[in-house]
């Protein structure tokens, strides 16, 4: 899979946040779609599933958290497959663990980096 055709979700409720990831997987010519929330995402994957190969998630998210998220989509049919790194501003290693016992693929701090992508597509 070349990386012109790979496509990230970013979910976060900072617009700043997201800005920034959306500029790093740019970097890497890697199309993104970002979102500021969780129902947002779960909205958007209903429509075009298919077409996401990862989603990167803020942990701490209003309404929903990136957990809730994560919870969401390992126990759909559909999109239990795909890919989520857990992203956030610390780390506190009981949440990690819940995180990647739940299905998270990685638990990375935020701001995400380019130094980041290279891992985080290790995941697709």
């Amino acid at each position: 899979m070349s990386l012109h055709n790979i496509h990230v979700l970013v979910v976060d409720d900072s617009r700043v946040e997201l800005l920034l990831a959306t500029r790093v997987f740019n970097v890497f010519n890697i199309r993104v779609t970002a979102v500021q929330s969780a129902i947002e995402a779960l909205d958007f994957l209903d429509l075009h599933h298919a077409d996401v190969d990862l989603v990167v998630t803020d942990y701490y998210m209003p309404e929903m958290t990136g957990y809730d998220l994560l919870r969401e989509l390992k126990e759909s049919p559909i999109l239990m497959d795909l890919p989520v790194v857990i992203a956030c501003t610390d780390m506190i290693p009981e949440r990690i663990f819940a995180c990647i016992v739940g299905g998270a693929r990685d638990y990375i701090m935020k701001p995400i980096k380019v130094a980041d992508v290279p891992r985080l597509l290790s995941y697709i």
